[in-house]
């Protein structure tokens, strides 16, 4: 592959830490090494392809076409590791370099299913342009493997709740003659849509901890909680800043981050040692 930085030493020890281990090296190098069929979800942030310009690691790729193949080969291993009923997303962005993505998303619906497109509303808006809408969103990839008719998917994990005043409205209509029952199904909220709005990530955020394309903790929650069960084992084969390490502690289930970066490994190590 032409231009690609460097393969970091994949000698080093895993980082066994809570429920799972952070693998340092480059996931083309790493993902061979994991078990076929290992993994229910599959959550992966990768490079957006000269996006983030002071970054080095969103620029390694001379053409696009190197970066849609490089895209092909850790999304072919990454389809390996899906147990049959999984779930992977793949976080995208359209922007000035939009062809990029839409190439990328026609592609990989041929490689697999195509599941659902999970739109990230950002809150507030980047990147303002002169010549359109100021951007607010992103886009999450959903694939599927294709004999899978029914992936594994729990709508109850990500109800939203309504407002006490929502309820109280709801139930003063006479329509619902069994007001109890009626009471319990509004206390458990409405299902989420697949337009997830959580703010982004501001300097300010004391969740913020230093990665340029960092993901907020309660986007990334609700995707480990909707796709998974108690116990079941999710990948991030670009952990960043460990995001979904940190999320996946939390809701109980085992997990592998591969990073290729050594201070982004050691970011997520201290993040996780201190609580995520």
């Amino acid at each position: 592959m032409k231009n690609q930085p460097m393969p970091v030493p994949i000698s080093q020890p895993p980082i066994e830490i809570g429920h799972g281990r952070i693998l340092h090296g480059r996931a083309l190098d790493l993902l061979p090494s994991l078990e076929t069929g290992g993994f229910q979800s599959i959550i992966a942030d990768p490079p957006y392809f000269q996006v983030l310009l002071d970054q080095a690691w969103d620029n390694s790729w001379q053409t696009p076409d190197d970066y849609l193949d490089w895209t092909l080969q850790w999304v072919r291993e990454c389809k390996r590791l899906l147990r049959p009923d999984g779930l992977l997303h793949i976080f995208g962005q359209l922007g000035k370099r939009e062809h990029v993505w839409l190439h990328l998303c026609s592609m990989l619906a041929r490689e697999m299913q195509f599941h659902d497109m999970i739109i990230w509303d950002r809150a507030v808006g980047y990147n303002e342009r002169s010549d359109s809408f100021t951007p607010q969103y992103e886009m999450i990839l959903v694939l599927r493997h294709e004999n899978c008719a029914k992936p594994y998917f729990d709508k109850n994990a990500v109800r939203l709740p309504y407002s006490e005043d929502t309820i109280q409205a709801y139930l003063k209509d006479n329509r619902y003659k069994d007001m109890q029952a009626r009471e319990r199904h509004l206390r458990k909220g409405k299902y989420a849509t697949n337009i997830l709005r959580v703010p982004s990530l501001k300097g300010t955020s004391k969740e913020k901890i230093g990665h340029p394309s960092q993901k907020p903790l309660a986007l990334i929650h609700q995707l480990i909680a909707s796709s998974t069960r108690p116990g079941d084992a999710v990948l991030d084969p670009f952990l960043g800043s460990g995001t979904t390490a940190a999320a996946a502690e939390q809701l109980g289930r085992t997990w592998v981050g591969i990073e290729s970066h050594p201070e982004y490994v050691q970011m997520a190590h201290q993040r996780l040692k201190a609580g995520g």
